[in-house]
């Protein structure tokens, strides 16, 4: 089975995927999938103090990686930051490494995205983007009644995505946007669930911390027509006092509202619909990156097909460019508005 090579080791490598890979190793399910045998580990910045993590091997380099694993029977989760994904992974491919996790999203920009389509195409890589809210329990659910159809046709998708992220915002540069954050897993659902659409509108704030500002970073809005006439609203605020993951899915005849869950402490997932006067509500266990990370596994000692998952979460990096470059434009323009104002004397 393959082992498992670990780049970017810090919250998203370290905190979420070693700590899932660890558990899942010890199931029936897991340790038929995922090496026992100590993952390797690689960060940019050697005074990572999870490199330190005894049940690990870190390397100074990826070169060294190469050489303490077979490139051919290993998984890659490249834990870096959206804007550092490009040159790590030109480094695997020339390595040898070919299966690769990409944290999301993909990449912060098309012009990147375009590069590395490239690169999966000279160096033939098997690419899937960790976009585990697709594996959800809950997505799964909402498919069922979208493709089912005993509550109508769909009409409508609402997601809010509220978390408070001001420590990390305020410390790290990793993500330049609020658009990078959450969308990434709410734009795949809906697109997932209704269809191609087109960004119709969108908007970005900044992040405000006593005299500290941040820019791009506070809350977005994006608002996606798709092709078969669902309208989607999508809003993240970064700088909320709570923390909410909803959907809401409304249909021609009744509605859906999920809460997926808020943190790896809790993985239950609650959902509640309505139809003719009639309300169902379920709690379940909904452990999406587990269950993700299985399914990656899977594909890849499967070697699936994996082109429409990754032309999925390519599609959710040009929406996600569109709604930046549409909020950007909106902010310009009610600047130049404030500017042309008449000011009191």
């Amino acid at each position: 089975m393959p082992r498992t090579l670990i780049v970017g080791f810090g919250r998203a490598g370290h905190g979420l995927h070693w700590t899932v890979l660890e558990r899942l190793r010890r199931t029936e399910r897991g340790a038929a999938l995922i090496s026992g045998l100590p993952p390797v580990v690689y960060d940019f910045n050697p005074h990572t103090p999870q490199l330190s993590d005894a049940d690990v091997i870190s390397v100074p380099e990826l070169a060294k990686a190469a050489e303490l694993l077979d490139p051919k029977d290993t998984v890659v989760h490249l834990c870096t930051p959206p804007t550092h994904r490009l040159e790590p992974l030109r480094e695997l491919a020339e390595l040898g490494f070919d299966r690769i996790l990409v944290e999301k999203p993909l990449v912060a920009d098309t012009e990147e995205l375009a590069a590395i389509d490239a690169l999966r195409a000279s160096h033939d890589l098997k690419v899937m983007v960790v976009a585990h809210w697709l594996q959800s329990a809950l997505t799964t659910r909402l498919r069922s009644l979208v493709q089912g159809g005993k509550l109508g046709a769909l009409e409508t998708i609402f997601v809010a995505q509220r978390k408070p992220r001001l420590v990390r915002t305020l410390q790290t540069e990793g993500h330049p946007t609020a658009f990078d954050v959450e969308l990434p897993h709410s734009v795949g659902v809906a697109l997932s669930l209704a269809g191609a659409g087109r960004t119709a509108g969108a908007e970005l704030h900044d992040m405000h911390v006593g005299d500290k500002v941040v820019p791009e970073m506070g809350a977005a809005r994006l608002l996606l027509n798709h092709d078969a006439g669902v309208q989607t609203e999508i809003f993240s605020d970064l700088a909320s006092p709570i923390r909410e993951r909803v959907i809401r899915l409304g249909f021609s005849d009744g509605w859906a509202v999920g809460h997926y869950p808020i943190s790896e402490s809790d993985d239950y997932a609650h959902l509640n619909t309505s139809a003719d006067g009639k309300n169902v509500r379920s709690v379940f266990r909904d452990d999406s990156l587990a269950r993700f990370l299985i399914h990656a596994y899977e594909q890849f000692t499967t070697d699936a097909d994996l082109e429409a998952d990754f032309r999925l979460n390519a599609r959710v990096t040009t929406v996600l460019a569109e709604a930046k470059e549409l909020a950007r434009i909106a902010r310009l323009e009610e600047s130049l508005q404030e500017e042309a104002l008449p000011h009191a004397s």
